[in-house]
């Protein structure tokens, strides 16, 4: 793409001497007299007289010797003479011409509307403008967390979500009020101090209460979102120095207490399954835990507790917490494998895992993260007993690539598809948009969240690790362009790649200026948008790990999309119902992980990277951080 010019066009038609050099004429014409000093010219002066002989004979000199100079032809010696002559007539006549041609007219300063380029400008006035745009952009995404928050406020507050097209609330998540707490460590990163105020009265007033008389929720929601937001927003809020650092909403104790009252009662389900493998929901109010209808738990389910229980006995002194969550993953460690890839469903009776669909979609996807991310809080103890966990994931990335991850046609986007009758059967290219996360584990993993030029500085950076650092960004760029490729910017749930064994016609996302709409294939089950965190999450880790702003870029364009197209006048933020359509049909829901992941992501990824820095902090998969030990 042409660079802008550094002057508005006006100023090129104005002053085209800019770009042509004046004729010699042209510039004694502007040196003669004019009207307006002919009085001067006829009491003329034998100064005056002299200096304009002076002139015209350089002129003569000039028209004399324009042709260019040749060697004599009777030496060598003699050229140079007679060349070096001509060259001191020449000198003298560029130093005239440089004397009579006027400065050039500098160019006027930009008006607001004109872009110009910043090539030519100082490196630190460069930066300065680079940070202030994205200060601004930060600061929008602060905006429509608040304005997510006002539409919940106002129609849905202690209910568990906001349903913005009706205003009203709706309890989908067993009635904790779980917007309040997934939002909560949102807005203290933020320093939304109202927010703070007010989602923390709610909880210390209105938790605990829920919490005894309620009745069934789901093991791995509950911890993710509420026990998740709850330890994160007691370390964000200085619980850990024994300060309030915010000065805003209860003592920290009080998230701490509420936490270990909710995760006494999500223990029951782990003690009361006959295996190591936890049942799937719990009824608070008895308490008592119980397994799924079909009798099986999801395997990203109950291994994506463990961050939260870990941290809940680091601070609370208590082991117990830690003890029955790591006894899932230890459990694990000894099942059968395929090239260290695990069937999505898991049997608590049986202990052993249940079909053979291998995905890293729904009910799969943050079993992976887990492994590593475990394995990065235990900080400096994480190469003693916690090993295994780390080995258990490079297992797992080397059988991705190499079952999984294939690439489309024409254009060759890389995706990881699924084998849903196992490694034996035939290999599907469907893509949720949950395996998205995938691209910021991959980089997470690689450089133990480090940036990837101090980690090769330090020779960190192994063969295996530079493989997934290029995987993670291919899948990154190809998650992008699941969003590009529709209508409305916006990806849908669901796609499916064209690949030699695979194709389907007329099911492209309706942006025909894409260059990859003949390679992505949306279904029209598929085309609906949840307000999704995947994408913009794996889009902050690579922006803090490569330092590449394209990242930024790009989860700009998304964040643009989701303001044009899912923002609610009346506060909050919908669903869509078809990304490819125009305008989208929306859903009358606003999901919890807009504010607590999507809204946080986006703030984060174009603030300062010492914000919540990826070596001293890991996210749980609601987005929620926790300190590394030792950090």
């Amino acid at each position: 793409m042409s660079k802008s010019l550094p002057y508005s066009m006006k100023d090129v038609h104005y002053d085209n001497a800019k770009f042509r050099q004046r004729s010699f004429v042209k510039v004694i014409t502007r040196s003669l007299p004019t009207n307006n000093v002919k009085h001067d010219c006829i009491s003329f002066s034998t100064g005056k007289f002299l200096a304009l002989l002076m002139i015209f004979g350089l002129a003569y000199l000039m028209f004399t010797h324009t042709s260019t100079p040749h060697y004599v032809s009777h030496g060598q010696a003699e050229g140079i003479k007679v060349n070096e002559e001509v060259k001191a007539v020449s000198d003298a006549i560029g130093s005239f011409r440089r004397f009579l041609r006027k400065p050039p007219r500098l160019p006027p300063r930009l008006p607001p509307d004109e872009k110009g380029s910043s090539d030519n400008l100082p490196h630190e006035f460069q930066k300065l403008n680079t940070d202030s745009k994205w200060m601004d952009r930060q600061e929008r995404v602060q905006k429509a967390f608040i304005h997510a928050w006002s539409g919940y406020k106002k129609y849905a507050m202690g209910y568990d979500e906001l349903m913005p097209l009706t205003q009203q609330g709706v309890d989908g998540l067993g009635g904790l009020g779980a917007t309040v707490v997934d939002a909560l460590d949102t807005a203290l990163i933020m320093g939304a101090d109202e927010v703070i105020s007010e989602a923390g009265s709610w909880i210390e007033t209105h938790l605990s209460d829920r919490i005894s008389r309620n009745g069934q929720v789901n093991l791995f929601e509950t911890t993710i979102r509420v026990l998740g937001g709850l330890l994160s927003a007691y370390h964000l809020s200085g619980g850990e120095q024994w300060t309030n650092m915010t000065h805003k909403g209860p003592k920290p104790i009080v998230y701490l207490e509420t936490a270990r009252n909710l995760a006494d009662r999500l223990l029951l389900a782990f003690t009361s399954s006959p295996t190591s493998i936890p049942f799937s929901d719990v009824v608070l109010h008895d308490p008592s835990a119980h397994r799924a209808p079909d009798g099986l738990s999801s395997t990203a389910e109950v291994s994506t507790v463990q961050l939260e229980f870990n941290y809940l006995s680091t601070v609370s002194g208590d082991p117990k917490y830690s003890i029955e969550a790591m006894k899932v993953l230890e459990h694990m460690k000894n099942l059968p494998k395929i090239e260290g890839l695990v069937p999505i469903y898991i049997s608590p009776d049986s202990g052993e895992f249940s079909g053979e669909n291998i995905r890293l979609g729904s009910r799969g996807d943050s079993y992976y993260e887990y492994l590593i991310k475990v394995w990065l809080q235990e900080g400096t103890n994480r190469d003693g007993n916690f090993k295994y966990l780390y080995d258990m994931y490079e297992e797992a990335m080397k059988g991705v690539r190499h079952l999984l991850v294939r690439k489309s046609i024409p254009n060759g986007l890389v995706f990881v598809g699924e084998l849903p009758h196992g490694p034996k059967g035939s290999f599907s290219p469907k893509m949720d948009h949950l395996v998205c996360f995938l691209p910021g584990t991959l980089a997470l993993g690689s450089t133990k969240g480090l940036t990837k030029e101090k980690a090769m500085k330090e020779n960190l950076l192994n063969f295996e690790d530079l493989e997934n650092l290029k995987l993670a960004e291919d899948l990154a760029k190809t998650c992008f362009e699941m969003y590009s490729v529709t209508s409305t910017g916006l990806a849908p749930e669901i796609a499916y790649f064209h690949t030699e064994e695979y194709s389907e016609h007329g099911l492209d996302g309706g942006n025909k200026n894409s260059k990859f709409v003949n390679d992505i294939i949306i279904k029209h089950a598929d085309r609906h948008n949840l307000l999704r965190p995947e994408t913009v999450e794996s889009l902050f880790v690579l922006y803090r790990i490569t330092e590449d702003p394209k990242y930024q870029e790009w989860g700009w364009r998304i964040f643009e999309a989701f303001e044009k197209y899912t923002k609610v006048d009346s506060g909050g933020y919908s669903s869509l119902g078809d990304v490819t359509a125009l305008p989208p049909q929306r859903r009358d829901k606003m999901e919890t992980f807009f504010l607590g992941e999507t809204l946080k992501y986006f703030y984060l990824l174009f603030g300062d990277r010492s914000v919540i820095p990826l070596d001293k902090f890991v996210f749980n998969s609601e987005a929620h951080p926790f300190p590394i030990k030792g950090s």
